[in-house]
C-alpha cells in the first residue's frame, strides 16, 4: 500500500469538483473534508465512485452553494429530514452532511442524531479505515485527519472500530455484517477484539432487516472470494442466525467408521470455483445453494454408508421458501437459480456413465438457454481430491458440451415445442381437451428427445397417426 503525502492528496484530489467545493466552504466560512470509503479506496487504490463531503455547519447550504457555482447542468437533490444533499454534475456525483454525533437506544438502529464537530463525525464511524478525512479548504487542502490510525490498520490490512466494538455493533447490529463484508472484500483480517465482540453482540442482528441483511450478503458473493466472508460468519456465529440452512450443512458425522466430507466446506470450494469464472450472481448463489438439501436427505446404509438421495430435488423446493425469507427477488432469478439446483446432478450422472444422444437430448431440453450456466456449475462442483477422478469427469463434461452443441446444430432441441400440438391433434381427430391428447404430446415429446422420430412437422405427424391408431383413434374426413 502505497503511503501518501498532504502532497500526494493535492495531486488525487486535483479535480475542479474538490477545488470548487473547498471555495464555496471557504466563502461560507465552515470547514469541509472528503471523508471515509473514498479516502480509503486512494489508499488502496481501488477504483471509488462514492464522494462523501463532512461539513462542520450545513451540508445542504454547501452543496447548494455548489451547485450554484457550477450552474446550468449541476442538480442539487436535499434531504432535509436527513440533513443530507446529493449533488449530480455530469458523471460525478457528491454527497453533503453536515458533521453530526449520535446516540441509540436498544431497540433500534436509528440513531438520536444531533450537530457535531469533526471529530464527533470520525468518533461514529464504523471502522478505522473508514474514519479518515481530507480537508478540502483552500489552508488546509490535501491535509490528512486520522485520529484512530486507519492508515496503519490498512497497511497491516486489519479490519477494527475506532472505539469499543461492544458499543459499535451493539449500536448498529448491521455494522457486524459490513465488518465481514469489508474483511472478505479487501481481504483483510478482523482484528482480535472486534472479532470477539462480534461473537458477544450476534444476537443483536435479530433488529436487522432481512433486506440489508440480503444486501450485504449479495455485496459478500460478488467478491473474488466469497468464501471467507462465509467462514467467518460461521466463526462468529452469525450464520445459524441469518442462514440457518447453510449453516446446516457444516459438520462430519462419523457412524461404523465411515464419515462424509463437510458439505459446508465442499460448496464454499464450489462457489469458489464458480467465481473465477462468472461474476453472474444468480449463478453464483446457485453454487451457494446446489447442496442445501442434503441435510435433510442425509441417510447412513449399513451396506453403502452415507448416502444423499434426492438431494437436488429437495433443494430445489427449498430455493423459494429460503428466497422469500431472506426478501430475495421472487422472480426469474428465483426460478433460474431452482433450476439449476434440481438439475445440477443431471451432467454428472450422464458424465460418470455413457454419454447417449438421448440423454443429452434430455438435458438439453430441460435446461434450455441456461444450459451452459448448469454446465459451468457441474463442472464447478467437481472437488475431487482424487486427480485421476477429477480429470476423468472434466474430460467427460467436455464430451457432453460437444455432444449438446452437435444436437443443437442437428435437432434444435433447446426450448423446443413439438412440432404437431395439442389444438392441432384435437382437430385432426375431433376431440376436446383430454388425457388422449395429453397423451399423444408426451408420447411425441419423448420420442424427439430419445431420437425415434426427427424434430420436423412431416416426420411427427405421422408419428402421431400411427400413435393414435394404436390407441383407436382415428382422424376426422
Amino acid at each position: 500500500m502505497k503511503q501518501l503525502s498532504r502532497a500526494d492528496f493535492e495531486k488525487l484530489l486535483d479535480k475542479p469538483v474538490f477545488h470548487l467545493i473547498g471555495k464555496a466552504a471557504d466563502e461560507l466560512g465552515v470547514e469541509c473534508y472528503v471523508v471515509g470509503g473514498y479516502v480509503r479506496d486512494l489508499f488502496l487504490e481501488r477504483p471509488s465512485k462514492d464522494i462523501d463531503v463532512v461539513v462542520v455547519g450545513s451540508g445542504i447550504g454547501l452543496a447548494e452553494a455548489v451547485g450554484k457555482r457550477l450552474g446550468h447542468g449541476a442538480r442539487v437533490n436535499v434531504y432535509r429530514n436527513f440533513g443530507t444533499a446529493q449533488l449530480h454534475y455530469k458523471n460525478t456525483e457528491v454527497e453533503f452532511v453536515g458533521a453530526r454525533k449520535e446516540s441509540y437506544s436498544h431497540d433500534s438502529r436509528k440513531p438520536v442524531v444531533e450537530d457535531g464537530t469533526l471529530e464527533d463525525d470520525q468518533n461514529r464511524r464504523d471502522f478505522t479505515i473508514n474514519a479518515l478525512a481530507v480537508c478540502l479548504n483552500e489552508a488546509r487542502f490535501g491535509e490528512l485527519v486520522d485520529p484512530f490510525d486507519g492508515v496503519w490498520d490498512m497497511e497491516d490490512r486489519m479490519i477494527r472500530t475506532p472505539l469499543d466494538p461492544d458499543i459499535t455493533f451493539s449500536d448498529d447490529p448491521l455494522r457486524m455484517m459490513r465488518c465481514i463484508r469489508f474483511a472478505t472484500q479487501l481481504n483483510f483480517y478482523i482484528e482480535e477484539e472486534t472479532f470477539a465482540a462480534l461473537e458477544r453482540n450476534k444476537e443483536r442482528i435479530h433488529i436487522i432487516s432481512r433486506e440489508r441483511i440480503a444486501d450485504e450478503l449479495n455485496k459478500i458473493m460478488m467478491t473474488d472470494t466469497p468464501s471467507k466472508g462465509f467462514v467467518e460468519l460461521s466463526r462468529c456465529g452469525l450464520l445459524p442466525l441469518i442462514f440457518p440452512e447453510l449453516a446446516a450443512l457444516e459438520g462430519v458425522e462419523l457412524m461404523k467408521g465411515r464419515a462424509h466430507k463437510d458439505n459446508f466446506y465442499h460448496t464454499l470450494e464450489v462457489l469458489d470455483n464458480i467465481c473465477r469464472v462468472s461474476d453472474n450472481l444468480w449463478l453464483r448463489w446457485a453454487a451457494l445453494l446446489h447442496d442445501i438439501g442434503k441435510p435433510r436427505s442425509k441417510r447412513f446404509e449399513p451396506k453403502i454408508g452415507w448416502t444423499f438421495h434426492n438431494h437436488n430435488y429437495l433443494g430445489e423446493k427449498m430455493v423459494p421458501e429460503i428466497f422469500r425469507k431472506m426478501k430475495l427477488p421472487m422472480n426469474e432469478k428465483m426460478k433460474y437459480v431452482q433450476k439449476l439446483v434440481g438439475l445440477h446432478m443431471r451432467p454428472i450422472v450422464i458424465a460418470d456413465e455413457e454419454v447417449t444422444d438421448s440423454a443429452v437430448r434430455r438435458l438439453l431440453f430441460e435446461a434450455g438457454d441456461d444450459i451452459d450456466d448448469l454446465m459451468t456449475l457441474c463442472e464447478a462442483d467437481i472437488t475431487s481430491k482424487n486427480a485421476q477422478r477429477k480429470q476423468r469427469f472434466l474430460d467427460n463434461f467436455k464430451l457432453v458440451r460437444r455432444k449438446l452443441e452437435d444436437l443443437e446444430i442437428r435437432d434444435h432441441i433447446r426450448n423446443f415445442q413439438p412440432p404437431v400440438g395439442g389444438a392441432e391433434i384435437m382437430e385432426m381427430f375431433g376431440l376436446p381437451p383430454c388425457r388422449e391428447v395429453g397423451s399423444l404430446k408426451a408420447s411425441l415429446k419423448d420420442a424427439i428427445l430419445d431420437g425415434v422420430v426427427p424434430n420436423e412437422h412431416d416426420a411427427a405427424l405421422r408419428y402421431i397417426l400411427e400413435r393414435a391408431e394404436k390407441m383407436g383413434l382415428k382422424p376426422v374426413k
